[in-house]
């Protein structure tokens, strides 16, 4: 983050002396009003929507992201996944019994009856996480994830590459629980880092990424630019800090202790696009729900959180529990925020495609980082 990020949403005197507050680990979240009317403006752009639509849709998911941990408890057992109905504006929660569903709709809910809990699910997409482990699975499969709607895991496959090898991989995938095969759109994907050049975020050795989020002490990033020690540098190329904890592949989260003079606040580039986003805590979005990343290549973009619990087949290895989007990335994207509203969702993994002809982006949810190392998110 820039030093002078703060000069451009006027409370630069607010957060710099007594401004920052630390988030607790369950918050509510914000009205559509709160929010920054840059996003709003970002969002007509990204889902051509008029402004009233667009404040209603962020009013509806923040209703929605409020209600799912109720939902999900009222469910018990029997939870099935949930999801956001953009059409209808509704967080439905699927169950696998009737009684469960009169208990969802208790919440506020809309409750679905499905074929599959998502324990059960988990525990397909878990037996196909063995089969990669011991090198299982071929180059041309590029993720998979449990998916509530269909209730199975899907399986994406790049298309015109239906080999024998691939046709072994999803038949012995499929001796463990239902398997859906996706192919639209499908292309490798790689960890969004890129060779360094001028003037941008934070480099390490001759990489360039983007910083995430603010946490107390640091900030954090994703794990593929940096091991663990690995020295930090600044947009300016003065020291920033170091690499405090690092994990990739299995993960790919990182956090930055930072020094030399650094200073951390809660806010999320805008780069002009928007106004720069104040974070006010870390509720996790249903899939579903709009979601804006910003990162130091292609700045500011927004999209749909597509999917959770994913698991993405990288040459470096796999990453588990990985939410995938609809919002494009390029090389130096690595390691930016995943903000949905004014709620910290994760850190930019990789995917595929660019921001010219759109393509698909993966993110590591923040509060297990936040989990991982023991931090706390930097709220204003």
């Amino acid at each position: 983050m820039r030093m002078t990020t703060l000069t451009k949403i006027g409370v630069a005197a607010a957060l710099a002396v007594s401004g920052l507050v630390v988030a607790p680990a369950a918050q509510a979240a914000p009205a559509a009003d709160q929010l920054s009317p840059g996003l709003v403006s970002a969002m007509r752009t990204a889902f051509g929507l008029t402004e009233q639509q667009v404040r209603t849709r962020l009013d509806l998911e923040a209703k929605a992201t409020r209600r799912a941990p109720s939902a999900r408890t009222a469910a018990g057992s029997s939870f099935g996944g949930s999801w956001f109905d953009q059409d209808k504006g509704v967080l439905v929660v699927g169950v696998t019994d009737t009684a469960a569903a009169d208990r969802v709709r208790a919440t506020g809910a809309e409750a679905r009856l499905v074929g599959r809990s998502a324990a059960e699910l988990d525990r397909v997409k878990d037996r196909v996480d063995a089969l990669s482990a011991s090198g299982a699975v071929p180059a041309a499969v590029t993720s998979w994830h449990p998916d509530p709607r269909s209730g199975a895991v899907v399986v994406d496959v790049q298309p015109g590459v239906q080999t024998a090898e691939v046709a072994r991989f999803l038949a012995e995938a499929r001796k463990h629980g239902p398997v859906e095969v996706n192919t639209e759109g499908v292309t490798a994907p790689v960890p969004f880092a890129a060779g360094t050049v001028g003037g941008d975020p934070y480099y390490t050795g001759n990489v360039r990424c983007s910083i995430g989020f603010s946490v107390h002490g640091g900030y954090v990033t994703a794990g593929h630019c940096g091991g663990t020690g690995a020295q930090v540098y600044g947009w300016d190329r003065s020291w920033q800090g170091q690499f405090a904890g690092s994990s990739f592949p299995g993960n790919d989260y990182a956090w930055v202790r930072t020094g030399g003079g650094w200073w951390n606040a809660p806010v999320v580039l805008g780069w002009g696009t928007v106004s720069d986003a104040l974070v006010r805590g870390s509720w996790e979005a249903p899939v579903g729900t709009s979601v804006c990343r910003s990162g130091s290549t292609t700045h500011w973009h927004c999209g749909v959180i597509q999917s959770r619990n994913e698991t993405i087949h990288y040459a470096q290895g796999d990453v588990h529990q990985m939410a995938g989007t609809s919002v494009c990335a390029e090389g130096g994207d690595s390691g930016g925020s995943f903000i949905t509203g004014d709620q910290a969702q994760g850190v930019t993994s990789g995917g595929y495609g660019n921001c010219s002809s759109g393509g698909r982006t993966w993110f590591q949810p923040i509060n297990e980082i936040l989990s991982t190392y023991g931090l706390t998110l930097l709220t204003a």
